[in-house]
């Protein structure tokens, strides 16, 4: 019965001074601890009430999504030296590793796809209309390698993209 009592009295000044420990390392912790950090409470406050006409309802990437490709028409100068320079600028960040320098789709990435991506001087491409050039690169290829990239690219980018293209034809 000693020995029972013995061992109680031991483990209860075991966890004493566990818990004195612990509780002097809690006190002595030189960063904040969550007890005493303020509490977030977002409804203590009225809730603001956003201005009508902030979030748009109407245009952007939506409308060109549903409109038909022939019905796309560039809002750029297509023939501004500016614009192709723009275009230019743009291809080279976003589409040159694909497609490559020379825009016969031996870019760096493009030349481990199989088939190659498309040669953008050939006839197939510039003989597209820029409605359908737009729709491919926004929307991508189905069945093909174009990724879509209008989550990457903004719209108005795409279009100077495009007059760069339609340039190499010339």
């Amino acid at each position: 019965m000693k020995k029972i009592i013995g061992f109680f009295i031991v483990v209860a000044i075991v966890v004493f001074v566990a818990y004195q420990a612990l509780m002097y390392y809690d006190n002595n912790f030189r960063y904040g601890r969550m007890r005493e950090t303020p509490g977030v409470r977002p409804h203590e406050e009225p809730l603001l009430v956003q201005e009508s006409g902030i979030v748009p309802i109407h245009g952007g990437d939506a409308l060109y999504r549903v409109t038909p490709a022939a019905e796309l028409v560039s809002p750029l100068d297509r023939q501004a030296v500016a614009t192709i320079k723009r275009g230019s600028d743009l291809y080279h960040i976003y589409c040159a590793q694909c497609h490559g320098l020379h825009f016969d789709g031996n870019g760096t990435v493009g030349q481990s796809f199989e088939p190659l991506p498309t040669n953008l001087r050939s006839a197939e491409v510039q003989s597209k209309p820029e409605g359908e050039l737009f729709k491919s690169i926004s929307y991508g290829i189905p069945g093909g390698r174009q990724p879509a990239l209008d989550t990457t690219i903004p719209a108005q980018d795409r279009w100077y993209i495009i007059a760069f293209v339609q340039s190499l034809g010339q």
